[in-house]
């Protein structure tokens, strides 16, 4: 799914003036250069400008003031963390979301393993049993997806509950990936080989085991960066540019 230059270009316009936000050079109330400015500026047409204060707006950080301009919102500094599907559009960037749910995951398991409660192993072993009999995309993607969410209630902490909830949408595409084209067969396939090591972090909940959920939790994604590794090192070998976006969602 390629990226066109216009998107691309919205995309480095984002990056620069959300920096700018976060490092206080645009202080909320400053205002946003005008149009003509940025196009003159940075040789980009008005069209590519447009498009990058949209998903400036969309994220909460410019308001428009009629005939005046365009303004840093109030409190932009302090927004909610973002992870928008358009920003996880390559393998690069799931390794990179791995990264950083590596760290979130196992200690998420930890206090799961601590604080769990009978109906929180219940809601898990659902959610392992629906992902065991899983036969297409939107059936792995939902079991996959609520079995981190029963872990994050096992936790009785409402930040991972929210943060988990936040990031199971944006785990969609991974899944995506390996799953685009299979037959019912192979979507069971794939799902019974993640649920293994699924298992082996309920099991460890189950038991009570704070250190062996912890190393179940590591391994899991660990396993999850080594196949994207290797899906990005066979890309690399199939020449420039294989492999290296997502595949169309079956959806649409």
């Amino acid at each position: 799914m390629a990226v066109t230059k216009a998107a691309s270009l919205a995309d480095d316009l984002v990056q620069r003036f959300e920096e700018q936000i976060e490092t206080g050079d645009m202080p909320p109330g400053s205002r946003f250069p005008t149009e003509k400015a940025i196009t003159e500026d940075f040789g980009v047409s008005r069209t590519v400008v447009r498009e990058a204060y949209s998903r400036l707006a969309a994220r909460g950080l410019l308001v428009s003031r009629r005939g005046s301009g365009a303004y840093v919102a109030d409190g932009a500094q302090y927004r909610a963390f973002q992870v928008t599907p358009d920003e996880i559009g390559n393998i690069g960037d799931v390794l990179q979301l791995l990264e950083m749910r590596m760290g979130f995951e196992v200690e998420m398991a930890e206090l799961a393993a601590q604080r769990r409660t009978a109906p929180d192993l219940a809601a898990i072993r659902a959610a392992l049993t629906a992902m065991d009999e899983s036969t297409d995309v939107d059936r792995s993607v939902a079991a996959d997806t609520e079995f981190h969410a029963a872990i994050a209630r096992a936790t009785a902490n409402p930040y991972f509950i929210r943060f988990t909830q936040f990031l199971g949408v944006r785990l969609v595409p991974s899944r995506q990936l390996y799953l685009q084209g299979s037959d019912a067969s192979q979507h069971q396939r794939y799902a019974r080989t993640i649920n293994r090591d699924h298992q082996a972090i309920y099991a460890a909940i189950e038991a009570g085991d704070a250190a062996a959920a912890r190393r179940a939790a590591r391994r899991h994604i660990e396993r999850s960066m080594a196949r994207y590794r290797a899906l990005q090192a066979a890309g690399e070998r199939s020449g420039p540019g294989a492999g290296e976006h997502f595949l169309p969602d079956p959806k649409g």
